[in-house]
């Protein structure tokens, strides 16, 4: 006998009532997408579980691809059995035997209560039997070397010895699309992985300016866009000519309330590339108080243009923590590549950290961005990136 399943455990999916059906649904079709090299693969969505059929084939991959995947608490390797208490018994000791260690627990949830033993003494039934089948074994109830689990459920009884954990969150598409405001820096990625975290799919916008910005600054936000396909799938990417509009606003409006005015346009752009893909939200990686343009007053001001609900999951963090997610979700290194984006190149010498909505309307009112809004927007290139895409990153190392 070996491990013939993988268990998958619910977090929140577990508490969302009627609308329960919706998320494991949306959850099964992201684990499809994420094992799509496996096309045969039996996969099957419970009320309280979901299980995939191994059918023979190597677990380790499949185990990788499960850890990424959001919506997922926790899973393990199964043995799937009958509900029969010999059967049982037969699997809890095989899969102590393919364990290393010299002390194990038993932990028996009996959620279907048409079982006739309850979970306390089925603990004792299969203590007992372990310890008179495996010399080399003891019991340790506080801190066992491997832990045997054993969920008796309505459909079968599950035996694992190992609980891996998941990402948790919601499952990426089941709460809506947000509109990623990237700019290559440390924070956007972050800020994309995280709201994807709350099961919002995501696109992304990205302003460059040329030539005042490289095609490696560029292909920089190419590649972050791709590294993020691992959590969520496609990410479509939208690439704005933002260099007309920055040169007529460090032109015409006074210095220091520049970076405000074009993050204001800005996200007047978004909203309506937001407008076009029928996406009800943005999404930026501002953490309160980091830059000039991050503070109250600035957020206030930046803000009047629109009525969208901007979403930033980074609003209260620290930058090192900000950094260390960065590191896990393997962006970092992509993110302090050295080439400079629109944000960055034409900062002020001594940008306005608390402008007023007022007076920037005042500086505002005598230009008129109107066309310039909709040549950035006609002129906006659409690129669409998936898992299956080859990575970008090595290709960008092969020209170093």
């Amino acid at each position: 006998m070996k491990y013939d399943h993988i268990l998958i455990r619910y977090g929140e999916l577990a508490l969302k009532g009627k609308n329960q059906k919706f998320f494991i649904n949306t959850l099964r079709s992201n684990v499809q997408r994420a094992l799509k090299d496996y096309p045969d693969l039996s996969i099957k969505g419970k009320r309280d579980h979901m299980y995939i059929l191994l059918d023979g084939r190597d677990p380790d991959p499949i185990v990788d691809k499960c850890k990424d995947i959001f919506g997922i608490q926790s899973f393990s390797l199964a043995m799937k059995v009958v509900n029969d208490e010999e059967k049982i018994k037969e699997a809890a000791l095989e899969a102590l035997r393919l364990e290393n260690g010299q002390t194990f627990k038993i932990t028996c949830k009996r959620s279907n209560k048409d079982f006739p033993v309850r979970s306390q003494e089925m603990n004792q039934i299969l203590g007992g039997h372990l310890l008179r089948n495996s010399e080399e074994w003891t019991v340790n109830v506080r801190e066992p070397d491997v832990e045997i689990r054993v969920e008796i459920r309505h459909d079968a009884t599950y035996i694992t010895a190992r609980n891996i954990p998941g990402k948790g969150g919601l499952p990426v598409g089941s709460t809506g699309k947000s509109l990623l405001l990237m700019s290559g820096g440390i924070d956007s990625p972050v800020a994309g992985y995280l709201t994807m975290k709350r099961g919002v799919k995501i696109e992304a916008i990205h302003f460059h300016s040329p030539p005042f910005t490289s095609e490696r600054a560029k292909q920089k936000v190419e590649d972050l866009a791709q590294t993020l396909t691992k959590f969520g799938g496609e990410v479509k990417l939208h690439l704005v000519p933002f260099t007309e509009v920055q040169q007529k606003i460090f032109k015409e409006a006074p210095e220091n309330y520049g970076m405000t005015i074009m993050r204001r346009l800005m996200l007047r752009i978004s909203e309506q590339i937001a407008q076009k893909e029928e996406i009800l939200s943005l999404t930026t990686g501002e953490s309160l108080g980091q830059v000039a343009s991050q503070t109250m007053e600035s957020m206030h001001t930046i803000n009047e243009v629109t009525n969208y609900p901007i979403i930033r999951p980074l609003v209260a963090m620290d930058k090192s923590d900000i950094i260390d997610i960065s590191k896990e979700i393997e962006t970092y290194e992509i993110s302090i590549r050295p080439y400079e984006d629109c944000c960055t190149i034409f900062v002020p010498k001594q940008p306005k950290t608390r402008p007023k909505r007022e007076k920037v309307n005042q500086f505002e009112a005598p230009i008129d961005f109107t066309d310039d809004i909709a040549k950035a927007v006609e002129g906006t290139e659409t690129v669409m990136f998936s898992p299956s895409n080859p990575s970008q990153e090595s290709e960008f190392d092969e020209l170093l």
